[in-house]
């Protein structure tokens, strides 16, 4: 017997939907919302987003200079099963030229015509940022594998656009993924500073009496929403946010 007064749960969709369910069975829960996506509703950002984001936007930085003394195509694979942050706020803080992500089908067609374009200009390479979870138009997510009793493991879609596009432009085309590089590391200032602010937050609730929720970022405060709402949807990018029409604005193809 392990008599538990309460349990903080820490983690994304999948830790804090258990939590929620744990709670209904009468344990006092709080939640504490964590993961690189940023992909859970009732906060505005979680943390180890804004670490994943800074990382991959350093590597854009490093590969615009291979990218443009070799005139290639280069397109960088990022986590993002389901919901495109990483790729959206990395694809456009590192100049990327092409975002594909779940939330808008891609036409590869409207991509060669961006590299055409780009061309037509004097810039002899590109920079494509995918989402592992982007799908082309009429199309469903590439998975790598369906582990028994698990998820589906989504990867490869960098890859098959990389060789779809090399194919299609003769340009030469490389292929960068990101993947696990994403999670590690040391943590930025940002990310330090909300999961500390999340973890008081959450022995604050406790001392409160609190329980069912989840502790969630609503600047200029951390406040507290249920978890049954904080995990009832998946996050996604909404299509009309600032940050899609400021790509949108910079002339960044989403490829529809």
């Amino acid at each position: 017997m392990h008599h538990l007064d309460a349990l903080i749960s820490i983690g994304g969709d999948g830790s804090l939907l258990i939590a929620s369910a744990l709670a209904q069975k009468g344990l006092r829960v709080i939640g504490v919302p964590k993961t690189i996506d940023n992909d859970l509703d009732r906060t505005v950002v979680t943390f180890g987003f804004d670490t994943a984001v800074a990382f991959a936007t350093e590597c854009l930085d490093r590969l615009h200079s291979t990218a443009a003394s070799h005139g290639r195509v280069m397109v960088v694979e990022v986590m993002g099963r389901y919901a495109g942050w990483i790729a959206l706020h990395a694809g456009v803080s590192g100049s990327a030229d092409v975002i594909l992500m779940p939330e808008i089908p891609y036409d590869l067609r409207r991509v060669i015509a961006k590299i055409k374009e780009r061309e037509e200009h004097g810039s002899n390479f590109t920079i494509v940022m995918v989402a592992e979870g982007a799908r082309p138009l009429g199309g469903s997510f590439v998975v790598k594998d369906k582990p028994p009793g698990h998820a589906e493991r989504l990867g490869g879609i960098g890859e098959k656009v990389a060789t779809d596009l090399q194919a299609l432009t003769g340009k030469e085309t490389r292929i960068v993924v990101l993947g696990h590089l994403l999670r590690g590391g040391s943590p930025n200032a940002s990310d330090r500073l909300i999961a500390l602010r999340f973890g008081a937050a959450a022995v604050r609730a406790l001392e409160e009496g609190q329980s069912g929720i989840m502790v969630a970022l609503d600047p200029p405060n951390v406040n507290y929403v249920p978890l049954e709402d904080a995990t009832r949807r998946m996050k996604s990018v909404p299509l009309d946010c600032d940050t899609v029409l400021t790509a949108r604005d910079l002339g960044i193809c989403f490829g529809d």
